[in-house]
């Protein structure tokens, strides 16, 4: 389920690693153009992937979170199946490119 506000409060990255299954992680913020562009496309994929988390989290300077998985760029998207990343997508536009990286995660 798409979830549509960017979390200020961070989980830590103890709790992302301890998540079972799978799970998408999306670092952002709300007035990042790139991220609003990204919003249909992954909207569209997530859809298809109903029972997987959708953990949106604010990034920016001094975000210990994003810095632990070395995000430079928004929106940033990590697919993890058990706290692990499996794939990893940046600026992303095409709701294809997502489906592929959900597969790897929920099959």
């Amino acid at each position: 389920m798409m979830n549509d506000t960017y979390c200020v409060a961070q989980p830590t990255r103890a709790e992302i690693d301890a998540l079972a299954g799978p799970a998408l992680l999306e670092f952002g913020t709300g007035w990042c153009g790139h991220c609003r562009a990204t919003q249909a496309p992954l909207a569209a994929a997530l859809a298809q992937h109903p029972g997987v988390p959708h953990i949106r989290v604010e990034d920016g300077p001094g975000r210990a979170l994003g810095r632990s998985f070395k995000v430079k760029l928004w929106p940033t998207l990590i697919f993890l199946n058990d706290g692990q990343e499996v794939a990893r997508l940046v600026r992303p536009l095409d709701s294809r490119e997502i489906e592929q990286a959900f597969a790897l995660i929920d099959a």
